[in-house]
């Protein structure tokens, strides 16, 4: 059989996640509309009879503007050093232009095999697909280019063919029921953070981190979610909770059943907001909220 790792590689908001967790089946990791949804390294593994292919999603290449951008980063450069091939995602409805041929050589430049998932075509003329094609390949891009829809599921599984076609005749990596290599804990303030993204505007987003304090599944099978949501400034802190604390009440609902979908049980889910001055900056801040530097 074949098997490997796969790095998802590509600018903010390309569509990484949303193209893993189609691959996957399952969601595996979360997201939104907004750059730096996806912090960490999260492994989405899909497992066939003749297959397994581990997705490593990283984090979108961003301009580093503070101390956890900088890590999320450095995430991204050291989890495309050690892979079998590279799966370089590029946003088809946003065109290309010489910035995005720069990036694509950079990593082509590695020596790893790798394709290009051309995203998004749902949502795009069909006509400009040949066309950004042809001017990737004028650009010295020589990776096999497959436009695709998550959204829609087109192409899906000609990617996943391409991309198994690539890889290494070897073992299982993963146990047959083995999705992710995140714990339920994780998905779970990952889950919270998401609702975030998707329901506040602007800056604050980006600023919270959520750590889960108590997560218990009960006698009952009721699991108990305890969580603080961490933010910056105490204006941020007011605006996440809301007039009457309403914002949060609704922010905290869509999670919670997010929750109960994920775990297939019920949740009580309670939540705090902390403000912790410019975390994203300061180094102690960040390893306690469970950001640390990457090596492997």
């Amino acid at each position: 059989m074949k098997s490997g790792y796969v790095a998802v590689i590509g600018r903010a908001n390309a569509g990484k996640s949303t193209l893993v967790n189609v691959m996957v089946g399952e969601k595996v990791a979360i997201v939104s509309p907004k750059p730096q949804t996806t912090r960490d390294r999260i492994l989405g593994v899909l497992t066939r009879e003749d297959r397994q292919i581990v997705f490593a999603d990283t984090p979108g290449v961003y301009q580093s503007r503070n101390a956890l951008t900088g890590i999320m980063m450095h995430t991204t450069e050291t989890t495309a050093d050690g892979v079998d091939v590279i799966l370089y995602v590029h946003d088809g409805h946003a065109g290309v232009a010489e910035r995005d041929f720069a990036l694509m050589r950079k990593y082509q430049a590695l020596g790893i095999p790798m394709l290009i998932a051309y995203t998004k075509i749902d949502i795009m003329p069909r006509e400009r697909i040949p066309e950004d094609i042809r001017a990737m390949y004028e650009a010295g891009i020589t990776a096999d280019v497959y436009p695709v829809s998550a959204r829609k599921g087109i192409h899906i599984r000609k990617l996943e063919d391409a991309v198994c076609a690539l890889l290494p005749e070897g073992e299982r990596l993963f146990g047959d029921d083995v999705v992710s290599d995140k714990s339920e804990k994780f998905m779970i303030a990952e889950i919270m953070r998401e609702k975030i993204l998707l329901k506040y505007d602007q800056e604050i987003p980006h600023g919270v981190a959520v750590v889960v304090n108590t997560f218990k599944k009960q006698e009952n099978g009721v699991y108990e979610v305890n969580l603080d949501i961490v933010c910056e400034k105490q204006n941020h802190k007011a605006i996440l909770i809301g007039k009457h604390g309403q914002a949060l009440k609704e922010a905290a609902s869509f999670a919670r059943q997010d929750m109960e979908k994920f775990l297939g049980a019920k949740v009580f889910l309670t939540t705090y907001v902390k403000v912790r001055e410019d975390w994203r900056d300061r180094e102690g801040l960040l390893r306690e909220l469970g950001y640390t530097q990457r090596d492997d």
